[in-house]
């Protein structure tokens, strides 16, 4: 949404948006646009679901976003593909860049412009430029900060013509999709990756026999007297190494809360622990 927006604020002609279907979020919900097809119809630009629609209408680059869909070999014989992707590529080719860059604790990550092929992430490469990751930063903010990055370097590339793409270069390694076994907070963990686990959004955990959503946290000191990991202590749960202190929780069937209105409905007992 922020690229196609910059895009038509640098003056460009869109000749067609692609993006999903509208898609029903509750049994009961009218089906409802992606946010890309809601800011395209606000800008009065066409949209289709079809990626085969954008070699339809004469244009003379297409630009990909997150698109999460396998072009077909068809389309990318007759229209030029630039892909922007949320990494340093070859690294973290796949799905989840931006998470897998978190939990593998990258100091550094970034976007680059490549040109599409039939592999996953394998095109050559337009151009490319570094972010540092924050301590703290979650994913959300991080693929916010990445999006501006992605809109500025499309705009220019628009602007100057992509030129002539070099191939990769380096070790590749593959984000996998993040799945729910992914968010689990394994105790017996070092706080530090559990708190890269809680970074990426909706890690969970169990308390009583019902899943517990830990939706921020930071790495502190152990809780006083030690105990065995998942031990929790005031706002503090004892890890295999360090603490993880606690900010916001979310209960099965319920809101966001701040931890000590949770634990105080909750009333933990002593030695009573997390993910038991």
């Amino acid at each position: 949404m922020v690229v196609l927006q910059a895009i038509v604020a640098a003056g460009h002609d869109v000749a067609v948006v692609v993006s999903r279907a509208d898609k029903r979020r509750g049994r009961q919900e009218a089906a409802r646009p992606s946010p890309v097809k809601a800011a395209a119809l606000d800008l009065g630009l066409p949209v289709s679901s079809r990626p085969e629609d954008a070699a339809e209408v004469g244009a003379e680059l297409g630009v990909v976003v997150a698109f999460g869909r396998i072009l077909k070999k068809d389309l990318l014989d007759r229209l030029p593909l630039v892909n922007a992707h949320f990494s340093l590529l070859p690294r973290w080719r796949g799905a989840a860049p931006v998470e897998r860059a978190i939990l593998a604790g990258d100091p550094v990550t970034g976007v680059c412009l490549m040109a599409i092929d039939e592999g996953l992430d394998t095109g050559p490469v337009y151009r490319c430029e570094s972010l540092a990751i924050g301590e703290e930063e979650t994913a959300p903010e991080l693929r916010a900060r990445m999006a501006d990055q992605a809109a500025t370097m499309i705009v220019g590339l628009l602007a100057a013509g992509p030129g002539t793409p070099t191939p990769q270069s380096g070790l590749a390694t593959y984000a996998d999709k993040i799945e729910p076994a992914d968010l689990w907070l394994d105790w017996s963990l070092d706080a530090v990756q559990l708190h890269r686990v809680v970074r990426l959004g909706r890690a969970w955990t169990t308390w009583r026999g019902h899943r517990l959503l830990v939706l921020a946290g930071r790495v502190a000191d152990p809780p006083a007297g030690g105990g065995p990991p998942g031990r929790l202590e005031g706002d503090v749960v004892a890890t295999g190494r360090g603490g993880l202190r606690l900010l916001t929780v979310q209960p099965e069937g319920r809101g966001p809360v701040a931890v000590a209105d949770w634990s105080r409905g909750a009333r933990p007992r002593p030695g009573e622990l997390l993910g038991s």
